[in-house]
């Protein structure tokens, strides 16, 4: 930590400088020991500071160009919007297909450097990039405070959370087609997508109710992987 402020340091260079450099190297090396202890410079900087190579409020460090500038900040405040402001370990992996389908229809048109740049930013950047707006966009939704024993008990996972799957891993959900309203009744589909692949089954149901929810399942088993019902009825 520097022992005195920044204009006494600033001083203190002027008083000494032309005696250090027409000191001998013994002299110097006195100097420069009491110019440290004064200033808390290292050593190598407090060289350069004496020699006028660096001034006393310059840095050493070297500044890097920023690379997430405000046209990367705006492309991905659009698509957070446009992905309903998922963090960005959810957004990262999404940015490959979500940001060719925003351009193809007319919603993006991003220069080539900018492109580059915004899908190479890793989830910890879009998260620090993404941090104002997030901050400015209001309190999360509030979630439920009690977890039920049975969704503690099966471990979820995201599809980032997925370390390269064999097919046959799937993720499974209900869509509820309410309209703006979650009341009275509506109908749902039942969506399954292969993990690896891609490959989505789909099956509508009347209600939103586990007895279809389970014959549904076993009739995407029997129509979706006919090798593995020939699999079985091979090894009976």
């Amino acid at each position: 930590m520097p022992k005195i402020s920044a204009a006494a340091r600033q001083e203190l260079v002027q008083a000494i400088v032309g005696r250090y450099r027409t000191a001998t190297v013994q002299e110097k090396r006195r100097i420069l020991d009491e110019f440290v202890a004064l200033t808390g410079y290292h050593r190598k900087h407090a060289i350069r500071m004496l020699n006028g190579n660096e001034s006393p409020g310059s840095s050493t460090s070297r500044v890097r160009p920023r690379l997430y500038d405000e046209a990367v900040r705006q492309a991905l405040v659009v698509l957070w919007e446009a992905s309903d402001r998922v963090c960005g370990k959810r957004l990262k992996p999404l940015l490959p297909v979500l940001l060719p389908a925003l351009e193809r229809h007319g919603h993006m048109k991003l220069d080539v450097d900018v492109r580059v740049r915004l899908l190479a930013a890793s989830a910890s950047t879009i998260d620090r990039v993404l941090s104002s707006p997030r901050a400015s966009a209001g309190p999360r939704r509030a979630r439920a405070k009690t977890v039920p024993g049975i969704r503690r008990s099966i471990p979820v996972r995201t599809f980032a959370d997925w370390n390269e799957p064999a097919p046959g891993f799937l993720e499974v959900d209900l869509v509820a087609h309410s309209g703006e309203s979650m009341g009275g009744s509506f109908a749902h589909t039942l969506v399954l997508t292969d993990i690896a692949t891609g490959w989505t089954e789909c099956v509508a149901l009347l209600v939103r109710e586990a007895s279809l929810v389970v014959d549904a399942l076993e009739r995407l088993r029997e129509v979706s992987i006919p090798e593995e019902r020939a699999y079985r009825v091979n090894r009976a």
